[in-house]
C-alpha cells in the first residue's frame, strides 16, 4: 500500500541528490584549478575534493540541499495514506440441522421431483467426484417435504448470515455500529430492492452519513475485491474510519431444476456461507488488529470473449434460468492467473526469484519460444495461500500453475470439504483454518486469491501482526482435530 507514496520519496530524495551532483559537476569543470585532478588513479580523493570546497565556499547552497532532503522526507511521512488493518472478522457458521450429506442431498432431489434420471446420475457423479463432504450447509428450503425456493426464504438465509456474523465482529473488535464510517455488500446473484446494504443500515440503526456499497455479479471474486474497495476508501479519507465488509452468497433463488449438465453442476457444489471483517485505518490499531494489508491488485480479463462467457447465467432451451460452468472455466482460470502474477510478481517477489524470471523470459525470447518463461516460486514471497476453492479442478489447476504441494493447498482442499463453495466468501474460511490450526504467526504473509465472473483475477498480501490462536467463534472449533484428511 505504501509504493507509491514509496516512490514519491526516492523521487524527491534522488532529484535532490542529483542536484548535488550536478553542481558538483559543473564546479569542479569550471574551477579546474581549485578542484584537485585524479592523482594515481584514486577516484575518492577527486569526489571529495571538490564536495569539501563546496562546503566551505557555498555554505549556503549546502544548506539547501540538507533543506531538500528534510522536506523530501517530511513530505513522504505526510503524504503517505494511512496503513489499513484488519481488525478482525467473522465467519457464519449455520446451524447443525442444515448440513447437508449426500444422503440428504439425494433425498431433496427424489423430492422436488423435477429432475431427469439422467440429470440424476450426473448429479451424482459430480457430488462424489467435487471434494465436498457430509458436513456442508445448504439453504433451509432443501430439508423442506415440499422443498419450495421464494423470495422470503432468500432474505432469510441472507439476513441469518450477516446478522450473525456482523454482530460476533462486532463483539469481537468492540466497535460500537455508530462508528461505522463505510458498509461494503457484496453477494453475486442475489439483489433485492432496498439493498442488502440497507437491510444492514436500518437492523443495526447505523448513522446516516455513512458510505455504503453494493456489489453484484462478480461471482467469486468479490470477496476480494471489496476488501481492496474497503482499502481505498479509507485510504482516500483524510480521517480515521471503520469499514465493515460483509461477503455473502444466497443460493435460494440460484437453484437449477432443468436438465443442461454445465448448470447442474452449480447444484452440487454451492453451499452456504457468509462472513463479515473489520477493516481500519487508524494507526493505533497496529497492536490490536491482526493483519495489515500490504498488497491488492484486481485484474480484468472480460475482453477476451473465451473468458467473459467461462462462467454465464443464462437460460437454458426450455427457458430455466441457471448458471453455467463451461469446460472453458478450468484453462481460462490458468490462463489468467498466469498474467495476473506477471504483474502482481514484481510488486512481491524477492529480487532473486524476479531475475531468475527475467532471465528466462530472455532466453525464451531469444530462442523463439523453445524454451517457456518459468513460474517464479511464491513461496518464497509468502507464508500462506488462501486460494480460490470454486472446485477441485480449480485447486488443482492453481497448484500446478503456482507449483504448490499438497501442504500449500492444504486450507483449500479442507474449507471445499467442510464447506462446500462458499463462493466470495471461502478465502476467509481457509484463514479461520489456518487460525485455528495455529500456523499464522507474527510476520507471516498471507496470499489471498479469488475468480470471478467477468473473468476476473483478485489478489490480496496480508502481513499478520501477531500469532494466531483459535478463538471460540472460530467455524473449524468442533472439528479442526479431524483435519487434514488422509485422503481427499
Amino acid at each position: 500500500m505504501k509504493s507509491m507514496s514509496n516512490f514519491k520519496f526516492l523521487q524527491a530524495f534522488f532529484g535532490t541528490l542529483l542536484l548535488t551532483l550536478t553542481f558538483l559537476f559543473v564546479e569542479r569543470t569550471s574551477n579546474p584549478v581549485q578542484s584537485s585532478p585524479i592523482r594515481n588513479g584514486v577516484l575518492i580523493e577527486s569526489l571529495i575534493n571538490p564536495l569539501l570546497h563546496i562546503i566551505y565556499t557555498h555554505p549556503t547552497f549546502l544548506l539547501s540541499c540538507i533543506w531538500c532532503l528534510v522536506l523530501s522526507i517530511l513530505y513522504y511521512y505526510t503524504s503517505s495514506p494511512n496503513p489499513v488493518f484488519l481488525l478482525d472478522f467473522s465467519c457464519f457458521k449455520p446451524n447443525p440441522n442444515q448440513k447437508c450429506s449426500y444422503k440428504a442431498s439425494e433425498l431433496f432431489v427424489l423430492r422436488t421431483n423435477r429432475f431427469s434420471e439422467e440429470s440424476q446420475e450426473f448429479m451424482r457423479k459430480i457430488y462424489l467426484r467435487s471434494g465436498l463432504g457430509d458436513e456442508t450447509y445448504a439453504p433451509k428450503f432443501v430439508f423442506q417435504s415440499n422443498p419450495k425456493a421464494d423470495l422470503e426464504s432468500a432474505f432469510d438465509e441472507a439476513q441469518e448470515g450477516m446478522f450473525s456474523s456482523i454482530n460476533s465482529v462486532l463483539s469481537k473488535t468492540n466497535i460500537d455500529p455508530s462508528r461505522i464510517d463505510c458498509l461494503i455488500v457484496t453477494c453475486g446473484s442475489f439483489s433485492p430492492m432496498p439493498s442488502l446494504t440497507s437491510l444492514i443500515v436500518n437492523h443495526f440503526k447505523l448513522k446516516s452519513d455513512l458510505k455504503t456499497y453494493n456489489f453484484s455479479g462478480m461471482g467469486c471474486s468479490s470477496g476480494v475485491m471489496s476488501i481492496d474497495l474497503a482499502a481505498n476508501v479509507l485510504k482516500q479519507s483524510n480521517k480515521i474510519g471503520y469499514a465493515l465488509v460483509v461477503i455473502i452468497e444466497t443460493i435460494n433463488l440460484n437453484w437449477y431444476y432443468g436438465d443442461s449438465r454445465p448448470m447442474l453442476v452449480t447444484n452440487c457444489i454451492f453451499r452456504v456461507g457468509c462472513v463479515a471483517a473489520m477493516i481500519t485505518n487508524d494507526p493505533s490499531c497496529r497492536r490490536v488488529a491482526k493483519m495489515e494489508l500490504v498488497h491488492s491488485l484486481r485484474t480484468h480479463h472480460g475482453a477476451n470473449d473465451r473468458a467473459y462467457k467461462a462462467a454465464f447465467q443464462e437460460e437454458d432451451d426450455k427457458g430455466c434460468t441457471g448458471f453455467s460452468l463451461t469446460k472453458d472455466l478450468i484453462p481460462v482460470a490458468g490462463m489468467f492467473l498466469r498474467e495476473h502474477i506477471k504483474i502482481l510478481g514484481p510488486r512481491v517477489l524477492p529480487l532473486s526469484q524476479l531475475g531468475m524470471y527475467v532471465y528466462s523470459v530472455i532466453r525464451s525470447t531469444m530462442t523463439r519460444g523453445a524454451s517457456k518463461p518459468i513460474v517464479p516460486d511464491f513461496t518464497k514471497a509468502f507464508d500462506h495461500f488462501c486460494i480460490h476453492t470454486g472446485g477441485k479442478a480449480v485447486i488443482e489447476q492453481v497448484g500446478r500453475v503456482l507449483r504448490l504441494g499438497e501442504e500449500l493447498t492444504e486450507p483449500a482442499r479442507m474449507s471445499l470439504h467442510r464447506f462446500g463453495n462458499t463462493s466470495s466468501s471461502l478465502v476467509f474460511y481457509e484463514l479461520a483454518y489456518l487460525e485455528a490450526k495455529g500456523r499464522v504467526r507474527k510476520g507471516d504473509r498471507v496470499w489471498m486469491l479469488g475468480f470471478g465472473t467477468g473473468f476476473k483475477v483478485g489478489s490480496l498480501v496480508w502481513k499478520a501482526l501477531l500469532d494466531f490462536g483459535n478463538e471460540r467463534d472460530n467455524p473449524w472449533s468442533d472439528c479442526i482435530d479431524r483435519y487434514p484428511l488422509k485422503s481427499w
